[in-house]
């Protein structure tokens, strides 16, 4: 079956048609809230200069990977909710699927390169500046955008060479797995699983990484009421980012790999959607509570408004 001429079918909208209108308004909102979070933070950091530190940086190259991911979602979601027919092109289904995964792990990208400031600010302190350099910055932004670019944008080509005998996707979003399940009994998939497990010993080294770096940070804080402080005032936000990173994705991979298909529709979406539900809302959430910086910021703009 030439499934690139006709493209998909999305099979996870099936049981959405009774209550699609109301799941719209929700998913609109939900989206509404996810773009104000997430834009308000990118300007707060790009328009207000005592933000222009690192840490920050990263923040607003996160809140901005928030935006990519939801962007490639939630307006097909949201058109499909309103559509008696849940087709994707067989390239819009291709890039949507890349688009998900590197977004997925260019979060991951960017905590890891977080971790490694909050290790140079709190264990090297006296280094940190003459590090952390304009340059350098810019390196490792380059790195945690590009490193998963790179090594998706394979993995998706790896895909698209596949002959494919099925059109059915038992989701309401692409995935690159999801595709590679339809190939013909025939084609050949092994550089696909190959693939899939290299990028799960990268994901692997990037958790071990950001693991290495917060045993040093602990170790320094335990020594110094300073760091400590510190700790608080900027790790914690991170280090729950971390938490909710890992168990979303652990989650997300072990049910798309070994799931039942004994659970309901919904359940079953909701699962496949818990990186582009919770991540985009609570990371700016937790950060502009937590970063005196930023709240301090917050308050003061909400304060002249009162005015």
């Amino acid at each position: 079956m030439e499934s690139w001429n006709k493209g998909f079918v999305l099979l996870g909208f099936n049981d959405t048609m009774n209550f699609r209108v109301p799941l719209f308004i929700i998913t609109l909102l939900h989206y509404c809230v996810i773009l104000f979070f997430n834009i308000s933070l990118v300007l707060l950091i790009v328009l207000d200069e005592s933000l222009h530190e690192p840490m920050y940086i990263f923040l607003s190259s996160f809140c901005i990977n928030a935006l990519y991911g939801s962007t490639g979602f939630y307006p097909k979601f949201l058109s499909d909710l309103l559509s008696s027919s849940h087709r994707i092109s067989y390239e819009g289904c291709l890039l949507q699927a890349f688009v998900m995964y590197s977004f997925a792990c260019c979060d991951l990208s960017i905590l890891t390169v977080m971790a490694f400031d909050r290790y140079m600010a709190i264990c090297r302190p006296l280094h940190y500046y003459s590090f952390m350099t304009k340059r350098r910055l810019s390196q490792l932004v380059c790195f945690s955008w590009l490193t998963p670019f790179c090594v998706f944008a394979i993995n998706v080509l790896l895909t698209a060479r596949l002959k494919l005998c099925g059109i059915k996707i038992q989701r309401v979003l692409c995935l690159n797995w999801l595709i590679v399940k339809l190939a013909c009994p025939e084609a050949d998939t092994f550089s696909n699983n190959i693939s899939a497990y290299v990028i799960l010993v990268i994901c692997c080294f990037h958790y071990v990484f950001i693991i290495w770096t917060y045993i040093y940070i602990i170790k320094t804080c335990v020594r110094s009421r300073e760091d400590r402080v510190m700790f608080m005032q900027t790790c914690v936000a991170h280090l729950t980012s971390v938490i909710i990173n890992v168990t979303v994705m652990v989650f997300d991979v072990m049910y798309l790999r070994f799931g039942s298909r004994d659970l309901s529709q919904s359940l079953q979406n909701f699962i496949a959607l818990e990186f582009l539900i919770i991540p985009p809302v609570m990371n700016p959430l937790m950060y502009g509570f937590k970063l005196t910086k930023i709240r301090n910021r917050i308050l003061s703009l909400i304060y002249l408004k009162g005015k």
